[in-house]
């Protein structure tokens, strides 16, 4: 029989290591389901990465489960990473919202063009998981180190100048639209207060006449 590839059995490795050394709500019901169907864990897992992978081939709402997969778990993630006392986890959740936002803005320009590329979504999740891989060859931390790092360091000035030249004519335009509807206000009360007046003569003259 053919040996399993190299790939494929490192990766079954890290399943089982994960799912033996890992003691939370996911790998319980996994032993639970296991002792059920006496089907190992591996399988199981691979039997639902089977199921995830055709939908995104195939399914009505393929983008809602891509979208779902790269933010839930990685919110989650993040809120314990604040909650917990060490830095080291924010930090690498930090790492890839900056790389998710990046990814998302350049997605918004390419989306038209890419939702019709064959196996989109799948390759899509797939980057999202290898971005959020608890690995050592992390996908945020190779584009942050790689990418991003580098471009926001060497353009930083630039880019302060624009936010501030942007925050600032923002203000202004606040500031400006602010004055406008306080003086709209302004004049409505006056013709309304001028209006009652008015009419109040206008009887006033009335009545004088009938008498």
């Amino acid at each position: 029989m053919p040996s399993t590839p190299a790939f494929i059995q490192n990766g079954l490795e890290c399943v089982d290591k994960y799912l033996e050394e890992e003691n939370n709500h996911l790998t319980k019901t996994l032993d639970l389901i296991e002792r059920k169907t006496n089907v190992k864990k591996r399988y199981l897992v691979l039997s639902v990465l089977v199921w995830v992978g055709g939908y995104l081939i195939c399914g009505y709402a393929a983008s809602l489960l891509c979208s779902f997969i790269g933010f839930v778990y990685p919110a989650y993630k993040s809120v314990k990473a604040i909650e917990s006392t060490g830095k080291g986890d924010d930090t690498a959740w930090l790492m890839y919202w900056v790389v998710y936002a990046s990814f998302s803005c350049l997605e918004f320009f390419s989306d038209i063009l890419l939702s019709w590329v064959p196996l989109y979504f799948l390759i899509k999740c797939v980057f999202l998981v290898w971005c959020m891989a608890p690995i050592s060859y992390n996908g945020s931390k190779v584009i942050y180190n790689k990418l991003i790092r580098p471009w926001v360091l060497k353009n930083e000035n630039k880019i302060d100048e624009v936010f501030g030249y942007v925050s600032n004519n923002a203000e202004k335009l606040a500031n400006k639209v602010g004055a406008q509807q306080s003086q709209t206000v302004s004049d409505v009360v006056t013709n309304n207060i001028k209006n009652i007046f008015d009419s109040v003569q206008n009887e006033a003259g009335e009545m004088k006449k009938s008498d």
